[in-house]
């Protein structure tokens, strides 16, 4: 029996198969692309790949997100937001609805900026924020790790209060930390234990941090 405010270390289709129709209100997730971005194999060595690191999880990713999965995704859920949205053209309708996350960077091996795809009737948004000053301000241990403020933005614009929020594909939780921090029920599911074991780490940080920050504020208060 799955639970809220807990992580799974799981496959995403056998967890999300026990989650009823439309009980999540909003999946927020980067899934792999199978763009082949990660690591290359030259014989016995492997080489860095447009400067990729893959954090101790080899071949990353070599297969894109299958559509049982992006289906489950939608049939769980009421609304999605999901990174990549453009390697799912074939999967995902039109929308008007893009998110589009500046990285303030230019004239890199890697991209200036990335595409989330959303099932909202909503114009095209932008975040910006440097990906040097996100890897300056949290330790990374997923080479796609995106920084937890970029979510915290998207939970504060995309999210109702109270609002049940699922990652399945969670990674290292940077999402998962963001709904801790903004007071949002979760679930997710990752596989691989690496990331698994990272993301537990962070989230109860977080919900530690919450705790403190909760004391500091009665002791203000004046209660005991």
């Amino acid at each position: 029996m799955l639970e809220l405010n807990r992580i799974y270390n799981m496959d995403c289709l056998d967890g999300m198969r026990e989650i009823p129709d439309k009980s999540i209100d909003l999946v927020i997730t980067d899934p792999p692309y199978g763009i082949k971005a990660d690591n290359v194999v030259e014989g016995r060595k492997k080489r860095k790949h447009n400067g990729w690191k893959d954090y101790g999880v080899l071949d990353w990713d070599n297969l894109r997100a299958t559509t049982d999965r992006i289906e489950e995704i939608v049939r769980i859920s009421k609304n999605q937001i999901v990174f990549g949205g453009n390697y799912f053209s074939d999967v995902f309708p039109t929308s008007s609805g893009w998110i589009v996350w500046d990285k303030g960077q230019r004239d890199f091996s890697l991209a200036d900026g990335e595409l989330a795809w959303t099932s909202f009737n909503s114009a095209v948004r932008i975040f910006s924020y440097s990906r040097a000053l996100a890897n300056f301000e949290e330790e990374r241990f997923h080479p796609t790790q995106k920084p937890v403020k970029l979510f915290e933005w998207i939970i504060k614009n995309y999210a109702k209060e109270g609002d049940v929020i699922c990652d399945p594909f969670f990674g290292s939780g940077s999402c998962l930390v963001a709904c801790v921090r903004m007071g949002h029920p979760f679930i997710g599911f990752e596989k691989e234990q690496s990331y698994f074991d990272a993301a537990q780490i962070r989230i109860k940080k977080a919900q530690e941090q919450g705790k403190l920050q909760e004391w500091f504020e009665l002791r203000q208060a004046g209660e005991p």
